[in-house]
């Protein structure tokens, strides 16, 4: 069994507030892209991942591990797994790469296993792998609230239009930025009129309600996070911002001209360079 682990991007990050457990409450508005990677599972005698990466760990610290070693740990079977994993998103990149392996693995292995799991169920595994986890287990435009657990889908098939990723080379450690992060000095972007002006298709009022309350605290980590956001904006994007913790930088545009054009500079000065759209 093949399928596609899709990424994300968060058009509205807002760190509410920190928690007494160390977590952080957040509102965040977060879209699918059309930017993944395949997962392959079929069953074995012996769980075992092969990558195509290999700087990147292929036993329980790597998301697909762990979604089957929870899975068999909830419902108690032995089924063991044979893995193939395909990786085309970056790691360290706010894309949620590792939890959209995660997600797409926890599905297969419902769809496989015959476990009927309902959706509620599989977000509570999804949430003991990874914050992302639950958002890219239901793959849809949404609203997503808590430590990422709460998601509140919504449609915005309509609106249109065009995303340039931008990665540096160094990636950003999603720990090290929530450490970074100023609380007297936080940015709040309004999430609410985020998804108004997505089920409305007004693309001005997207690109006037993009906003991240991490962002300052990574580009303290990473110089070329500024640099390609400094960039991006003089080319002439309406929209850009940092996804997630970083370090990738998207730009939002309508004009193909600007798109690719900026895609070609941007790889000419060595960085990984992605166009995408929202996935439909």
């Amino acid at each position: 069994m093949k399928e596609r682990a899709y990424g994300k991007i968060n058009l509205c990050l807002d760190v509410v507030r920190k928690r007494e457990d160390g977590y952080h409450d957040l509102r965040m508005v977060m879209v699918p892209i059309d930017f993944y990677d395949v997962l392959e599972m079929n069953f074995a005698d012996e769980t075992t991942l092969t990558l195509n990466r290999s700087y990147l760990p292929v036993n329980d610290k790597n998301t697909v591990i762990k979604a089957i070693r929870l899975m068999q740990e909830t419902y108690g079977f032995d089924q063991e797994f044979e893995c193939k994993l395909t990786k085309h998103i970056p790691t360290q990149a706010g894309l949620a790469g590792g939890s959209a392996d995660a997600a797409a693995a926890i599905r297969m292995i419902n769809r496989m296993m015959k476990l009927h799991l309902s959706q509620e169920e599989l977000i509570q595994i999804a949430k003991q792998v990874g914050a992302d986890v639950p958002f890219c287990l239901v793959n849809k435009p949404a609203l997503v609230e808590g430590i990422g657990d709460v998601i509140q889908p919504f449609d915005c098939e309509d609106i249109e239009f065009s995303i340039l990723l931008v990665k540096p080379r160094r990636g950003v450690s999603t720990k090290k930025a929530f450490g970074n992060l100023d609380y007297e000095h936080l940015v709040h972007p309004d999430c609410d009129a985020m998804v108004k002006a997505l089920e409305t298709n007004s693309y001005i009022d997207v690109v006037d309600n993009l906003g991240n309350s991490i962002e300052k605290a990574s580009l303290k980590l990473v110089r070329d996070i500024r640099n390609v956001k400094r960039d991006l904006e003089a080319y002439g994007f309406d929209g850009v911002l940092m996804s997630g913790s970083g370090s990738t930088v998207f730009g939002l545009t309508r004009n193909q001209r600007v798109l690719h054009e900026a895609a070609d500079l941007m790889r000419r000065r060595g960085y990984f360079v992605r166009i995408t759209k929202i996935k439909k």
